[in-house]
């Protein structure tokens, strides 16, 4: 079979249930004649096996058993079986980024930071992730025993699997009253959570938008269909090549929609669904996409019911952008290609916030609590609150305290100013001694 985590991080399908009489082998062989579109490398009609079969078609092709099927599905809504984390590879093993609120390891005491060194007895040091998360996963009301690392000792553990949800959709209210919703997957009810978010946020005083689809690798083509519609100028979804013919498709109209200023952000790992989304967008200019050149995965996949039970995802289609832009094998290109999406995003959605302020020419500091910066107007003799304020791009305004030495504003912060960051400098009209004086901003970053 082919590799399961690859389709299940890059899928984007159709379910489509069929009924038939035949053996599910000539059922596959059939529906990849009539509905295919791709190339196949060998002989259908001598192919004596699924797996044969399957082997001739494309990497996103793939047959399931039931089972398999039933753990695909719930990987696009993000539910699964196992103590609640979220994890990635650690030269000490296997590092815990977040821990699920509700899930085992939550209820255990576990902590984001802390890193599991073993998993029933066999060190996570030369395991690789896919590795180490089969073995954490598992059926439910089963257990599994984790050695936990935290400050340099070692906690054995044994807890119980048990179904849990990773949150699809997280946010935060940024500096400047920016909405930053993240989605993690085209799931069913994908639109319906970024609704839910960006009217949550708005109630907290949101006035633009940043939505991030980055390492998002795909999901549903209703849900894309259905986010593409919450953006102005934006009435068709995708285009769409079959065994029949091309098709453009429009977008579904949605009611709530994002302000014109919204940012997108993308990266390498943004697939399908978000290729779509983001083609769609670059191509009808509703809204500013940021980050790297997407993974250029622009087939879709329809998944048919077999008589037997099992399915058989096929790829029964391309897809471009609404105006023809190509997606497969070349991804979608930003607007404006940035290592660091949130914080170039953050940034631009500030100078649009202060549009009469003036720009001062931008900083690279060393790691340090204290940045210096030159500068020649001098500030009011008593500082009103907030009247100078240092944000982290991609977050809040940091704690600050300012002194003026002869032409020479010296910034001093509680915390270190962290290395591979950035910040903006904003100083408002009302630190200036000069009562007309433009209010103005830098921005720093840190290397």
């Amino acid at each position: 079979m082919k590799n399961l985590l690859k389709a299940m991080l890059f899928s984007f399908f159709l379910l489509i249930p069929i009924t038939a009489n035949a053996s599910t082998l000539d059922e596959v062989k059939s529906l990849i004649k009539a509905e295919y579109v791709g190339n196949i490398n060998g002989s259908l009609q001598n192919a004596s096996s699924i797996q044969e079969v399957m082997d001739m078609l494309d990497a996103y092709s793939t047959f399931f058993t039931a089972a398999e099927f039933e753990k695909y599905i719930s990987s696009i809504e993000m539910t699964s079986v196992g103590i609640g984390v979220v994890v990635e590879k650690h030269d000490k093993g296997v590092l815990i980024k977040e821990v699920i609120e509700g899930g085992s390891a939550h209820k255990a005491g576990i902590k984001s930071g802390q890193i599991i060194v073993s998993i029933n007895g066999q060190s996570t040091v030369p395991m690789s992730i896919q590795e180490a998360t089969s073995l954490i996963m598992g059926e439910q009301n089963t257990s599994v025993r984790l050695g936990i690392l935290h400050n340099g000792q070692t906690k054995m553990m044994t807890l119980i699997r048990q179904p849990f949800s990773i949150p699809n959709v997280t946010t935060k209210l940024l500096y400047g009253n920016i909405g930053f919703i993240h989605l993690s997957s085209f799931s069913e009810d994908a639109a319906k959570l970024v609704k839910k978010a960006f009217n949550e946020l708005k109630s907290q005083g949101a006035t633009s938008f940043i939505l991030d689809v980055q390492d998002n690798g795909g999901g549903y083509v209703t849900a894309a269909e259905q986010l593409i519609g919450m953006f102005p100028k934006s009435p068709y979804a995708y285009k769409l090549q079959t065994a029949t013919g091309t098709t453009k498709y429009n977008s579904s109209f949605q009611p709530t929609k994002f302000p014109t200023d919204t940012r997108v952000l993308v990266n390498r790992f943004s697939a399908s669904a978000s290729e779509m989304l983001a083609a769609a967008l670059v191509d009808q200019k509703s809204a500013v996409v940021y980050g790297e050149k997407t993974y250029g995965k622009g087939t879709m996949q329809g998944f048919f019911e077999l008589s037997d039970g099992s399915y058989l995802k096929l790829t029964v289609g391309k897809f471009s952008g609404p105006n023809g832009s190509a997606i497969n094998e070349v991804g979608v290109k930003p607007h404006i290609t940035t290592t660091t999406p949130i914080m170039t995003a953050h940034f631009d959605s500030l100078v649009g916030k202060f549009k009469l302020y003036r720009a001062l020419p931008a900083v690279t500091v060393k790691e340090s609590k204290t940045v210096t910066l030159s500068y020649s107007q001098l500030l009011a003799s008593k500082l009103p609150a907030s009247s100078i304020e240092l944000v982290a791009l991609g977050g809040e305004a940091v704690p600050i305290k300012v002194v003026q030495k002869n032409k020479q504003l010296v910034i001093t912060t509680t915390e270190l100013l962290a290395e591979q960051t950035q910040y903006m400098l904003i100083i408002h009209p009302a630190a200036l001694k000069d009562s007309k004086a433009k209010g103005q901003y830098v921005h720093i970053t840190v290397n």
